[in-house]
């Protein structure tokens, strides 16, 4: 979508003190640790982009506060690569770089925001190569230390902190199917057919590079089969979200152009592990 375009969308450019105004109507607050996504097109013309958004943001939680994404490693191996040809696996394991908190790129997929932020001086990141997060602000280090190296979406994870710090998740323009945190719900919920991943991975261990092996919920395809309780098509977590808002758990408003959502990071942990257990368990869906 070109510049024009953009404008339009906005009413105008979305600038620094724009998104400080729009966020605090939202409701984030000063001291506030919040993990955000974004989809930035949906603000519309963000003047400055992506550092415009984390400076607006870090000047509404303040010095106080802390800033959080979701990073993934965009150059990891494929889980798959166990199943090429002897040569093409012998070639990836002896030369494939190990994960580098510092350098390894966060996953395009995730857009703009995390790679920009896990970048920002100051900011911290976890060492899980897959399912890395980052931080930037008070509580940074204590989120990201000693990132599980297995179910690292469940207990002592940057996700389960962040519950325990009174934490906040914030959708900027971003799809609600789009919420990481319902993971941690996933790796907590108790239902039949859990589902799991396991893969390699090569990372620095006392200054070598050797291949560790990494168990975790399937956090691609689905911790579970929700297709008894989801419409064909239809990405679990943004039912699972809308129900939450039916259920007045969250806020709505709208930061620059885009629909945008603030809700309490325990409260979405719980409702997501009640309702995985509810629709999931073996009892009546409703």
């Amino acid at each position: 979508m070109d510049e024009q375009e953009l404008l339009k969308r906005s009413d105008g450019p979305v600038t620094r003190g724009r998104l400080v105004r729009d966020l605090k109507a939202l409701g984030l607050a000063e001291g506030d640790v919040v993990m955000f996504h974004t989809e930035m097109s949906a603000l519309g013309y963000v003047a400055g982009g992506p550092s415009t958004i984390i400076g607006a943001l870090g000047d509404v939680v303040g010095a106080s506060g802390t800033l959080m994404v979701t990073c993934g490693w965009n150059d990891a191996p494929p889980y798959d690569f166990v199943h090429w040809p002897q040569e093409w696996q012998d070639a990836l394991r002896a030369e494939h770089p190990a994960y580098d908190p510092e350098l390894s790129e966060a996953d395009h997929n995730n857009g703009r925001l995390p790679e920009a932020l896990r970048r920002w001086p100051g900011a911290v990141r976890s060492r899980h190569p897959d399912a890395s997060f980052a931080a930037l602000g008070a509580a940074a280090g204590e989120l990201m230390a000693d990132h599980p190296w297995d179910g690292p979406h469940g207990p002592g994870s940057p996700l389960a902190r962040l519950v325990e710090r009174g934490g906040r998740v914030l959708l900027l323009g971003a799809p609600l199917d789009s919420m990481t945190l319902l993971h941690h719900a996933e790796a907590l919920a108790e239902a039949p057919g859990k589902r799991f991943v396991e893969y390699e991975q090569p990372i620095m261990v006392d200054g070598r590079r050797v291949w560790r092996r990494f168990h975790d919920i399937d956090s691609e395809d689905g911790a579970f089969d929700y297709s008894s309780v989801v419409p064909e098509g239809v990405w679990p977590f943004e039912v699972i979200a809308q129900d939450m808002l039916a259920a007045g758990i969250g806020v709505r408003g709208t930061v620059g152009a885009a629909r945008s959502f603030l809700f309490d990071a325990g409260a979405v942990v719980r409702f997501g592990v009640d309702w995985m257990e509810r629709k999931l368990g073996g009892g009546a869906a409703d």
